[in-house]
């Protein structure tokens, strides 16, 4: 999966907590929580919903790895590269 590919997922994922998601406005390094304001229960539906996208387990600690839209990208092709 390309990193192009995987930030679409990333960002249908985000859109299902956060509805009102506009992608072009979202900065690549800086918080998803803070820019979406969205709260703890759905960044874990947010990880939730990545798991069930990509059978990718992420661990409680790994959790802060996934805060921006680039650590996401990043994190979740670091763990198909070592399923592959």
């Amino acid at each position: 999966m390309t990193d192009d590919e995987l930030r679409k997922l990333v960002l249908d994922a985000l859109a299902g907590v956060a509805p009102e998601l506009d992608p072009a406005t979202l900065k690549p390094d800086k918080s998803l929580r803070d820019q979406l304001d969205i709260d703890s229960m759905d960044f874990l539906n947010f990880m939730i919903a990545l798991n069930e996208a990509l059978g990718v387990d992420i661990p409680e600690t790994d959790q802060p790895k996934l805060v921006t839209l680039d650590g996401a990208v990043a994190y979740l092709g670091g763990k198909l590269m070592q399923r592959a």
